[in-house]
């Protein structure tokens, strides 16, 4: 199914820097999804993305306390004027505790946490910087504030947000332009389409969606988190993956499979299709960031910018988001749902 066809390319907001119309989310190659048994199948998965026309290459300070900044690090080296490097800041594991995570958008974690990630990744300049989750006690302008300065130092090209409201999206760009905003948004997540996609769209913001297979869910590859995954996999503790949640989300699927089958495709293809496809749909930017190891999910998941889903399709897939049961998260308030 290898296909070397390069994908498009497309700009992150107004002045924001050309990408691939999908990105690649880094994270599980050497966090949360269980154990990497193959470092050398991932490196090289990173540099087959790149020859596929896969230029943005997302990671964060809180994926494995670094380690996965530092994982990527030699790659983005090795290419640095071809790749856009996103990473975040805003989480941090309590070292008390490694189950529990806080958020900190004070101006000194600000400089911390710049700090850190240019020493882990190995270079000068950040091109996109996103603050990961948002702290509601500190005030947005002290943190975009913040962020903007780094701006002004060289230190960071462009701003992002991820898991922010419609409201804050507007607030954060009056302080300084934003590039992008990650949340999730798949088949299975679509309460931004409320407000956040449309202030994007207004604003000239590109949406970067995260997760935009359902975690693997959407492909198909695992039904019950709990039984199937290994004990290190964060899915095992996340509600619409396991119990009675896991059985009715699987049945879910079988649209996908019926419009799957009419394009001979797989159904993560199809999923991502579908993101790729609100770009038209919604009026705005849309570069999802599907996460993977292996080379051959890179040649599928890029096969899925050509796909092209007819009217009568989308009406099929249409509905399945408002069946799903369970909330994406264990503990909703590192959302941005109860804030809308």
């Amino acid at each position: 199914m290898a296909n070397d066809t390069k994908i498009d390319t497309v700009r992150l907001g107004a002045d924001g820097p050309q990408v691939g119309v999908q990105g690649l989310g880094c994270m599980g190659m050497s966090w949360a999804y269980g154990p990497t048994e193959d470092a050398g199948e991932a490196r090289a998965t990173l540099e087959r993305a790149l020859e596929l026309g896969v230029t943005l290459y997302d990671t964060a300070d809180v994926y494995g306390d670094g380690d996965n900044e530092e994982f990527i690090a030699p790659f983005l080296r090795a290419h640095r004027d071809e790749v856009v490097l996103a990473t975040k800041f805003a989480l941090a594991n309590d070292p008390q505790d490694p189950t529990r995570r806080t958020i900190r958008n004070d101006r000194p974690y600000v400089r911390q946490a710049i700090e850190g990630s240019l020493r882990r990744l190995g270079v000068e300049q950040i091109d996109l910087y996103y603050m990961h989750r948002r702290d509601v006690r500190v005030p947005l302008e002290e943190t975009v504030g913040a962020m903007a300065e780094l701006v002004a130092e060289g230190k960071v090209k462009h701003l992002g947000l991820s898991e922010v409201t419609a409201a804050e999206l507007r607030a954060a760009h009056a302080v300084h332009p934003i590039a992008a905003v990650q949340s999730e948004w798949s088949l299975f997540s679509r309460d931004i389409e409320a407000g956040v996609v449309p202030a994007a769209a207004e604003l000239g913001v590109a949406l970067v969606p995260y997760s935009p297979l359902g975690r693997g869910f959407l492909t198909g590859s695992f039904v019950h988190a709990d039984q199937e995954l290994t004990a290190d996999d964060f899915r095992r503790q996340q509600p619409r993956f396991t119990g009675d949640n896991a059985a009715a989300n699987v049945a879910l699927l079988e649209p996908v499979r019926t419009v799957a089958a009419a394009h001979g495709a797989t159904l993560g293809q199809i999923a991502l299709a579908w993101v790729q496809q609100q770009s038209a749909t919604r009026g705005l930017t849309v570069v999802p960031i599907p996460g993977t190891r292996k080379r051959s999910r890179v040649e599928e998941n890029t096969g899925a910018t050509r796909i092209e889903l007819t009217a009568e399709q989308l009406a099929l897939l249409e509905p399945i988001a408002g069946k799903v049961a369970g909330d994406r998260y264990a503990d909703m308030r590192f959302t941005s749902a109860g804030r809308e």
